[in-house]
């Protein structure tokens, strides 16, 4: 894990960036004190339509017809 200070941060952000994207951690000093700690963010997942439309239909319908009896009834 590497160290930065406040001055290096702000004068070498680009770099510490390229870094922490290629999976580094850098801990943020002030006065010999650590302040702050940079990783990188988590890739994301992308959202599977399927799930939604598998949950819905599963659902129980609290009141009235569920989305997908409305669907199914042309209503939506």
């Amino acid at each position: 894990m590497k160290t930065a200070t406040i001055a290096d941060t702000r004068s070498h952000l680009s770099a510490l960036l390229d870094e922490i994207a290629g999976g580094g951690e850098i801990v943020i000093t002030r006065r010999g004190k650590p302040v702050a700690r940079l990783v990188g963010e988590p890739p994301s997942t992308p959202f599977d339509w399927s799930d939604l439309r598998d949950w819905v239909v599963a659902a129980p319908a609290a009141y009235g017809l569920s989305v997908a009896e409305m669907r199914e009834q042309n209503l939506l």
